[in-house]
């Protein structure tokens, strides 16, 4: 057991109290999903081992450049962070460095913003090497930009001219820590570009394999891990095999790739990636985009959306415009409505057209439809036809045999017969040996 998940365990069993947190929101009329913005900024707060204890929004035509929120406002979350002994001040989108500074003198408490709370669940989540880099590149990028006024307890001196002039030990520091954040991007992006390298040879692996591959996007807790796991029972049955499941916003975030047998002769190659949430940090995206080239390099998108959500369809917006963001915006898509067996009078399975289904995967609901989706998809280029090779060109054979769906074969005298479904390019190939 991973030492989080051990320390979360612990910390259950024993019923420790959480940190308590106040969450804030300024509603300008740009975002139409402000409350669930709200909603999901309670959730993410769970997710990171904090309790939501009350909500302070307002509405307001733009944003206070020195406060985010307004003065009077300031003095209200002040007040109702005392009064609901608050441990910490969440604010639902990115502060600057000065309203940063002016809002934790004014509330006299921490504050978070989304960007850093998301941050700070990914760290905790991080397992490989990958993603332990990514998180810690954008976290480091973040803090770069808000170094100024952190270290507001150290002086700062200087004015003087020529050899005369000091530097107060506060701009020292910042000089010291921009320096020394700066050196270890620098290590940071070194180690990423070996990783990306090492990525890079094996998914030519991949692509040399013909196999072809399919990626899980969709929006965070919809059901991507519960799917791929429901996949790998149905055609793997091997428990080592599963993926780390979970009710809570960004469970996973490391990529994982399983080869799945969906058919005598037929295989995919299933990659679960980190999903994506409304306001995700331009950090994070560009951070993890070595690990998102598994959805780029894809022929086929599985847009997992849970269909018992109110607001799935800005779950699919926001992934298709992560998606665009990422280049990855013109693969084909197969949208799969998960959780169905919690929507009213609902028909699970259920398969709309080509590139819809309705299913449930906890409930092991519409895999075979959902199987028999993407074989239409990723194998429409196969085509069925027979071969005649000779005894000498075994390897031939075995090339059918691994990567081909071999419906008959016969060793006559004159050599040995296949019939297969194959792609056309392997068809292509060996045109000269083709008896039909």
């Amino acid at each position: 057991m991973a030492q989080a998940e051990k320390k979360d365990r612990i910390k259950k069993e024993l019923d420790l109290p959480k940190e308590k947190a106040l969450l804030v929101g300024l509603d300008t009329g740009e975002d139409e999903d402000f409350d669930r913005s709200m909603e999901e900024l309670g959730e993410l707060a769970r997710a990171c081992s904090m309790q939501a204890v009350g909500t302070v929004t307002q509405k307001a035509a733009a944003i206070n450049k020195a406060f985010y929120i307004g003065t009077g406002k300031v003095q209200e979350v002040k007040e109702y962070a005392q009064m609901l002994e608050a441990d910490i001040v969440i604010f639902d989108d990115s502060l600057t460095p000065s309203q940063l500074r002016n809002l934790q003198k004014e509330i006299d408490r921490p504050i978070l913003d989304r960007t850093t709370l998301i941050l700070d669940i990914f760290s905790t989540r991080a397992r490989t090497r990958e993603a332990k880099l990514q998180v810690e590149t954008a976290r480091l990028q973040y803090l770069l930009s808000r170094l100024v006024g952190m270290h507001d307890a150290l002086t700062r001196q200087g004015g003087a001219s020529g050899s005369m002039s000091s530097k107060g030990a506060g701009e020292k520091k910042l000089e010291l820590d921009r320096r020394k954040i700066e050196r270890r991007l620098v290590e940071l992006r070194r180690e990423l570009d070996e990783v990306a390298r090492e990525r890079e040879t094996q998914g030519k692996r991949r692509m040399a394999s013909r196999i072809p591959k399919i990626s899980l996007v969709g929006y965070t807790n919809a059901g991507k891990s519960t799917l791929m796991n429901a996949m790998v029972d149905k055609y793997l049955g091997e428990e080592e095999k599963r993926v780390l499941e979970k009710d809570m916003l960004f469970a996973t975030l490391d990529t994982t790739v399983r080869c799945i047998p969906v058919s005598n002769g037929r295989e995919i190659l299933l990659s679960d990636t980190v999903g994506f949430i409304h306001k995700l940090p331009h950090g994070l995206v560009k951070a993890f985009r070595s690990t998102l080239e598994e959805v780029k390099n894809a022929d086929l998108l599985l847009c997992v959306v849970d269909c018992s959500d109110p607001n799935y369809r800005h779950q699919i917006q926001v992934t298709e415009e992560t998606l665009k963001e990422i280049d990855a915006g013109d693969i084909p898509i197969v949208y799969v409505y998960n959780k169905a067996d919690l929507c009213e009078d609902m028909i699970v399975p259920k398969r709309v057209g080509d590139n819809k289904i309705y299913m449930s995967a906890k409930n092991h609901q519409g895999l075979k439809e959902l199987a028999d989706m993407i074989l239409e998809r990723v194998y429409a280029d196969d085509i069925q036809t027979e071969f005649l090779f000779p005894y000498h060109k075994g390897q031939a054979v075995s090339y059918f045999m691994e990567k081909a769906q071999v419906l008959e074969q016969e060793y006559l005298e004159t050599g040995i017969r296949l019939r297969v479904n194959c792609h056309r390019a392997d068809a292509g190939k060996y045109e000269e040996y083709r008896i039909e």
